[in-house]
Parts: structure tokens; sequence; C-alpha cells
């Protein structure tokens, strides 16, 4: 079930890199709001390809149910509820408001990195 990819790792870590400069350098907008969620699944994606040998159909379910579970989180105020707003990296881990734009996000973004991955791998 385990085995390193080193591909994945690299686009990991790029993908990761690219988020973090959204959120340091852009405070709204389409780029930070929209297009960060359509991102991070790629990366969240990309990060489970690089540890495991799952097929890519199983990844791309398992993206999408860590990216909804979150999204849910937001939707019950989980954060409030056990009274860990305060933690500044927590809200922006976990989000802090509900979206159904971001539930479409996180599925094109999903689908995306889904149909990139069966084209461009063999081993698929």
């Amino acid at each position: 079930m385990f085995r390193f990819n080193l591909k994945f790792a690299l686009i990991t870590t790029l993908i990761l890199a690219i988020e973090i400069c959204i959120a340091v350098f852009l405070k709204d907008g389409f780029i930070r709001y929209t297009f960060g969620d359509f991102l991070s699944t790629i990366l969240v994606y990309c990060g489970l390809r690089s540890v495991t040998n799952l097929k890519p159909k199983l990844v791309a379910f398992i993206t999408l149910i860590i990216a909804f579970t979150l999204e849910g989180f937001q939707y019950i105020n989980l954060l409030e509820l056990v009274n860990l707003q305060d933690y500044k990296l927590l809200r922006i881990v976990l989000g802090s408001h509900f979206s159904f734009e971001d539930l479409l996000a996180y599925t094109l973004g999903t689908i995306c990195a889904y149909i990139i991955d069966i084209r461009t791998n063999k081993d698929n």
C-alpha cells in the first residue's frame, strides 16, 4: 500500500509552495479563495499519490472525502464547537466559512488531478 513516488512528491512540494505564496501574498479575490481551493485538492491528491500505490480512482475518492469533510466541519463551525477558533493555524487548515462554491472548486480540482494522472501515467 505504501511506496514513495518522487515525481508526485516534487509536484506536491511545488503546489504547497504555491499555496503558501497565495496565503502570504494574496488576502482576497478569486486566486486566494477559489483557485486556492482548487489547488488544495490537487495538493492532497498528489500527496496521497506520492506515498501510496493506490489506484488513481481511489485516491480521487479519498481526496474528495477529505475536502468535503473539512468543508462539513466549516458548516457546523467545528472550531467554535470545540473552542479552538482562536488558533490561526487551525483556521487556515480547516477553514472558517462554508461555501458551496468551495465544494465545486474541490470537485473540479480533484477531477483535474485525476484526469492528468491517468493520461500521463502508464502505471495506473
